[in-house]
């Protein structure tokens, strides 16, 4: 939600404290703001100053641009008529921040009392308040029937113990699950989001030790406070979301997607809530078209050729049939053609020509064996085995990973972002409060890499070539990118990180990889899922020597691991489905794609898998390959890098497959199927600020004629 003059906020306990700095952040962007409060002297002078920052933005208004309400939380009658006045004077209700909070009067240890007047009522005013206030602001902004934020105050207390208050510990941890069990509400346009600050200098936080203050770094500032609610109340992806703050730390968001995959529904039942609808006319021809390997080559346009193969029927028992829709390409794909992923020498590798290429694709599953149990015709499926650009393949069904829908954004998910998530998760051993690098960001992997770190809670640094990588990899949340054509990114990292960076994500190989040793932390780890500037040699890929390698990682206790995504194929279910929710609640972005262009099939095994990625392209591409006679591809951006470059974001062929659910016939050159969809669907939109305003002073003269209150639809 945009900020803007015209839009109106409830505020509760906006009389002092964090909800006074609220209250007053939100008049400088002039917003009518209703202060909520107990103490009334304290209330009428926060809504004095508001209005005096509302008379930049608003004149000749015929109702106050904000109000004070006294009121007892504790009190429903009094909470639902302030309500009531808040819709009958702006006409509706934009923001909602519960920020009323009290510490418990005596210490629970010590209270023989019934609780009445000390513990209860810190419960009352701090949960059960909160759920009222809530609950009212849901009614209120559904009346309206336009879009609405509600910021519920909780604290790092209702995350972790409180050992010297717990009634207020578990009133807040009570508020923190509430709100992020209100995640559904988002359908309707309205989204509730809770803050968890640390201690903030506030006459509540005045009352702890200031020993156990400094113990966690100081005193969380108010501002930091005010921009981490304006976060919540801007990013429309953020419903159900907890924000934590620390003086320590900065501002993360809890729990982190590893630690909710922990508790998260088995994909089983995720996949079976899929809206995804198989088409039914799935026709099995009698044989079809592939792309082979027919010699070793690191030049994949000598090394392959198109063939048509007859279908072998019947199916094997424990296999399945897949009709591709979409299938990537890699710079792995070059190291397969070149036979460099291969044990043994060159004339014992003779022996296996000729090989399907391709090794990730999405599908359908157009068959299955008779022992097959788990899988069904129809069922949405990806696939990490050889042949994958064909129009069918042939699978055993161990292979088959189960996928909600058949999109081109999951292809994406397969090479890039399972090498990102279990890198990050085993190699790297990643957790929060790092600080991560990220080399050859913008490619496929490091696009997944920088937001998986990131969404653990760890500061992201970056490296690219050129501004639009920049600029995608800031939009991606990158706290630091490092763009190498126009800064010296050893000079960057020695100046600003000094003290090193604790995780490496390493791609590049060659000079970067001796620059990124060199400004690894102390215990630092580095993870080298690929070498891409040593694949692009005359003859394909070069090993190097790195002296002093040993004596590195010794000095410092480092640790390099590499990794190979083929020896960790039993996390990539659980992995993939991972990415998928993330990508499904709005968390992880995935590039989109753009209008096509034709070009003939037969130029496919002319085209240059290794150039490709070179090519730094910034979103996927995408083609649409018509059985096989011809195919379209994506003009997208594309920098071209000749040192080292960055790894490609997987390109993707599309099969007419996709087309069957919505023509009745695949043509030569189909139109790409629209594959990205918004996340939300928009309500209703705001008036425009002049018409709003006009609205709300003709209600006033109308309540005013009939002393009626009226409530602006």
């Amino acid at each position: 939600m945009e900020l803007k003059p015209g839009l109106s906020a409830l505020v509760t306990g906006g009389a002092s404290g964090i909800g006074k700095a609220l209250c007053l952040a939100l008049a400088e962007k002039g917003i009518f703001v209703t202060v909520v409060d107990f103490s009334e002297e304290r209330g009428k002078e926060v809504a004095a100053l508001v209005e005096k920052e509302n008379a930049k933005f608003h004149s000749m208004l015929k109702f106050p641009s904000a109000m004070f309400i006294k009121c007892d939380v504790t009190n429903t009658s009094e909470l639902s008529a302030l309500f009531k006045k808040h819709l009958a004077t702006y006409g509706g209700l934009d923001i909602c921040i519960n920020s009323a909070g009290i510490a418990t009067p005596v210490i629970f240890y010590k209270d023989q009392t019934d609780g009445s007047r000390s513990w209860r009522h810190t419960i009352n005013v701090n949960l059960t308040a909160v759920i009222d206030c809530t609950r009212l602001a849901i009614q209120t902004m559904q009346a309206a029937q336009k879009p609405g934020v509600i910021i519920n105050m909780g604290s790092a207390s209702g995350l972790y113990p409180m050992y010297g208050d717990p009634i207020y510990s578990a009133s807040k941890g009570g508020v923190v699950l509430f709100t992020r069990s209100l995640v559904p509400y988002k359908r309707q346009g309205i989204r509730i989001n809770v803050l968890c600050p640390e201690f903030v200098e506030t006459e509540l936080a005045s009352k702890v030790d200031s020993k156990l203050i400094g113990l966690m770094g100081g005193y969380v500032s108010m501002e930091m406070v005010v921009r981490g609610a304006f976060e919540l109340i801007r990013d429309e992806n953020k419903a159900g979301s907890c924000l934590w703050i620390t003086k320590r730390r900065g501002m993360e968001y809890w729990p982190t997607p590893m630690e909710e995959a922990k508790y998260l529904l088995p994909s089983s039942k995720l996949r079976s809530r899929s809206s995804f609808v198989a088409p039914l006319n799935i026709q099995i021809p009698q044989s079809f078209e592939k792309i082979v390997v027919h010699t070793l080559s690191h030049n994949f346009r000598s090394a392959t050729s198109v063939v048509r193969t007859p279908l072998r029927l019947p199916i094997k028992p424990d296999h399945v049939l897949v009709k591709i829709i979409y299938a990537g390409v890699n710079a792995s794909d070059v190291n397969f053609s070149s036979g460099s992923y291969f044990s043994g020498n060159k004339k014992d590798l003779g022996s296996l020509l000729p090989f399907d290429a391709g090794f990730e694709a999405v599908g359908i599953i157009a068959a299955v064996g008779d022992s097959v149990k788990n899988l069904k015709v129809g069922n949405p499926a990806a696939l990490m085995t050889f042949g994958s650009y064909a129009e069918f393949t042939m699978v055993p069904s161990k292979h088959i990973l189960p996928v909600p829908r058949p999109d081109a954004e999951v292809v994406a998910m397969l090479t890039s972002g399972l090498t990102a998530s279990i890198a990050l998760e085993k190699a790297a051993q990643m957790d929060s409060g790092k600080v991560v690098l990220v080399t050859a960001a913008a490619g496929g992997t490091g696009q997944f890499a920088v937001q998986l770190a990131k969404l653990a809670g760890n500061k992201v640094v970056a490296t690219c070539g050129g501004k639009e990588k920049a600029m995608l990899l800031k939009d991606l949340g990158v706290d630091r990118v490092i763009d190498y054509r126009a800064e010296d990114i050893k000079t960057v990292l020695k100046k600003e990180f000094p003290k090193g960076v604790d995780i490496v994500y390493e791609s590049v190989g060659g000079e970067m990889f001796d620059l990124c040793l060199n400004a690894l932390a102390v215990h630092g780890r580095m993870v080298v899922i690929g070498m891409i500037s040593q694949y692009q040699g005359e003859h394909g890929w070069k090993p190097l020597n790195y002296t002093g390698l040993c004596e590195k990682l010794l000095a410092k206790s480092q640790t390099v691991a590499g990794f190979f995504l083929v020896q960790y194929s039993h996390l990539w279910q659980p992995h993939l489905d991972k990415l998928f929710h993330l990508y499904s609640l709005g968390k992880l972005k995935v590039m989109h794609i753009v209008p096509a262009r034709t070009l003939d099939l037969q130029e496919l095994c002319l085209f240059d898998a290794l150039q490709l990625s070179r090519c730094g392209i910034m979103a996927p591409t995408v083609l649409d390959i018509c059985h096989l006679l011809g195919l379209s591809l994506i003009d997208v951006p594309q920098a071209k890098s000749k040192g080292t470059g960055v790894v490609t974001f997987s390109t993707v062929y599309a099969t007419p497959a996709l087309t069957l659910a919505t023509t009745k016939s695949a043509p030569a050159a189909s139109p790409l199927p629209r594959v990205i969809r918004a996340a939300l669907k928009k309500s209703a939109s705001q008036r425009d600020y002049p018409q709003r305003v006009q609205a709300l002073n003709l209600l006033q003269e109308q309540a005013a004629t009939t002393k009626e209150k009226k409530v602006l639809a």
